[in-house]
C-alpha cells in the first residue's frame, strides 16, 4: 500500500511528477524562495526550491561532475574557481579533487539554504565548507562578480532555473555574461547549467546558448541524463580560445588521472557523448535568435 502522503512537483504548465513523501527534513520560507529538504521515494534526501527538484541523493553525482569536469577539465590547469549559487556543497566537493586548486570563491544569495544544507546534507558537501581554500559570500553574484578584482580560472554558474519572478533570472542576460567574461583569466572558461534540452521545453536552453554566443568566441552546448529531473538536462560552456570537443581521450584521461579521488560519472568516453548533440537540438540553435538582456529579460518558460 502507497504512502498516503506525496510531495506533487510541477515542471511545466502542463506536466508534474508525483513522488511518495517519505519525511519532511526541513522546510522553511527564506527571505527568496521556499526551502525544502525531503526524503522522497525514489530518489532518497532531496533538495526542493520553490516546488522544484534541485539536487536528489542518489544521482547528485551526475549533475555535479557534469557541470564541473568538462570546463576544469579543458582548462587543464584550474588554480582558481568561482561558483555563483551552488548551495548543497557539491560544486565545491567537485573543484577540490583537483589537486592545483589554490581557491574556490562560492557566492550564493540565500545564506539559510546553505546552512540548511550544511546540517542536513553532509553527504553532498562531505565537509568541504571547511577547507581553507574556500570562501563563501552569502550576496548577489552578479554583483559581487562585478565588483571583484580578482580574475578567476572557471566560472560556474550553479544557478537556479530562470524562472521569471525567481532570484536568479537576472543571471541569464547579454550583460552578466559579459561581466563573467571580464572576470577570467586567459584561456578560462565559463559553464551555466542551461535547463533541459527536451524538445517539447528547450526554449530556454537555445536561448541562453545564443545569448551566451554574443560574447563568447567559443561557445559549446552540452548534456547528461539526470533521472530525477525526468529530462535530459543541459549545459553550456564558453571560452574566447579553449574548445571542449578539441580534446582528446588521451588527454581526458591523464588529466582525470591526477584527481584526488576517483569519479562515477564522468569520464573520456562520457565527455566526448555530452558533446554530441541530437539533430534537433543543432537545428534550433541554428534558428534561434533570441538574446536575454537586462532591459527585455525573456520569459523562458
Amino acid at each position: 500500500m502507497l504512502d498516503s502522503r506525496w510531495f506533487l512537483e510541477f515542471t511545466t504548465e502542463k506536466e508534474a511528477n508525483l513522488h511518495s513523501l517519505e519525511e519532511v527534513i526541513h522546510a522553511s520560507q527564506t527571505k527568496y524562495q521556499r526551502l525544502e529538504i525531503l526524503r522522497i521515494g525514489s530518489y532518497g534526501k532531496s533538495l526542493i526550491l520553490d516546488g522544484k527538484m534541485q539536487s536528489a541523493e542518489v544521482d547528485e553525482f551526475i549533475y555535479h561532475e557534469a557541470l564541473v569536469h568538462p570546463a576544469l577539465i579543458t582548462h587543464g590547469a584550474p588554480r582558481s574557481v568561482l561558483i555563483a549559487g551552488g548551495g548543497e556543497g557539491a560544486t565545491i566537493r567537485e573543484i577540490l579533487r583537483y589537486p592545483e586548486i589554490e581557491s574556490v570563491y562560492m557566492v550564493d544569495l540565500d545564506e539559510e539554504v546553505v546552512e540548511a544544507c550544511k546540517k542536513h546534507m553532509p553527504e553532498w558537501h562531505e565537509g568541504c565548507f571547511d577547507d581553507e581554500r574556500v570562501h563563501v559570500f552569502y550576496e548577489d553574484a552578479r554583483g559581487f562578480i562585478a565588483n571583484s578584482e580578482r580574475k578567476f580560472d572557471v566560472i560556474i554558474l550553479d544557478l537556479p532555473e530562470p524562472m521569471e519572478a525567481g532570484p536568479a533570472i537576472m543571471l541569464y542576460t547579454q550583460e552578466f555574461y559579459r561581466t563573467v567574461a571580464e572576470h577570467l583569466t586567459d584561456g578560462g572558461l565559463m559553464v551555466t547549467q542551461a535547463t533541459t534540452i527536451a524538445p517539447h521545453n528547450m526554449n530556454a536552453f537555445t536561448i541562453i546558448h545564443n545569448t551566451v554566443s554574443q560574447i563568447f568566441s567559443n561557445v559549446r552546448g552540452y548534456w547528461a541524463s539526470v533521472p530525477s529531473f525526468y529530462t535530459p538536462w543541459g549545459f553550456v560552456i564558453a571560452s574566447q580560445s579553449k574548445d571542449p570537443k578539441a580534446l582528446t581521450q588521451e588527454q581526458i584521461k591523464e588529466r582525470l588521472d591526477s584527481l584526488k579521488s576517483p569519479l562515477r560519472f564522468y569520464n573520456p568516453e562520457m565527455h566526448q557523448g555530452m558533446f554530441a548533440l541530437p539533430q534537433y537540438l543543432k537545428e534550433a540553435l541554428q534558428r534561434e535568435t533570441r538574446v536575454n538582456t537586462d532591459a527585455e529579460p525573456i520569459s523562458f518558460y
